[in-house]
């Protein structure tokens, strides 16, 4: 995939699967409970956004939305892989926020934070460089409830399955664009791509 993953990095993403393997027993945070499916499923595919996010303010310190996060999928994978970026994760289930905050606790990602809260009520400032999404809603979902918090110039990122055609087209029309990228997750037998829009007036801006 590209990524140059530390030891002490995949040390952490084997350490955050055997906490969503505890609580799940309890707080049921995701349907796949096979730790080997989990890592291939859940980390492995959200492991596929990173490099998306690196060709886009290269170097800069991103500040980066997850809605809809769940169990931190992709947010606490972007926090471990991407140490100079801010990541929020976001939900309205407060038993997924709190599983979050858990795991920034435990391993000590200081640039990962947890929030309970509906994404339309968040208010800037400061606005995000990027928002991201994971099985999360309808791009105009997405748009709509999300625009406030985009950053001038930022970028909307959402992990999808097969191309949502009909999605692209509903988002133009609520004044976004977006330009699908495939993407190869290893071991996934599976479609998936991302879909990367702004706002018409930043469409200038290289997607």
């Amino acid at each position: 995939m590209g990524i140059g993953l530390e030891p002490a990095q995949a040390d952490q993403l084997v350490a955050y699967l055997r906490l969503v393997e505890r609580w799940n027993l309890t707080y049921n945070l995701t349907a796949v409970r096979d730790l080997t499916a989990m890592a291939t499923q859940h980390v492995v595919d959200s492991m596929s956004i990173i490099q998306s996010l690196r060709t886009r303010l290269p170097g800069a310190r991103r500040r980066v939305l997850d809605v809809g996060s769940g169990a931190g999928l992709p947010g606490v994978v972007i926090a471990i892989l991407q140490t100079g970026d801010a990541v929020v994760c976001v939900d309205s289930v407060g038993k997924k926020t709190a599983f979050v905050t858990q795991v920034a606790a435990a391993l000590k990602l200081e640039n990962l934070t947890s929030i309970h809260s509906r994404v339309e009520a968040l208010m800037p400032p400061p606005a995000f460089d990027f928002i991201v999404s994971r099985a999360f809603a309808s791009l105009i979902d997405m748009v709509t409830s999300t625009r406030q918090l985009l950053a001038e110039g930022g970028w909307w990122v959402a992990m999808k399955g097969k191309v949502p055609h009909g999605e692209v087209q509903d988002a133009g029309r609520a004044g976004a664009t977006f330009v699908v990228e495939s993407i190869s997750v290893p071991d996934l037998d599976a479609d998936r791509c991302l879909l990367i829009g702004q706002p018409f007036h930043a469409s200038e801006r290289k997607l």
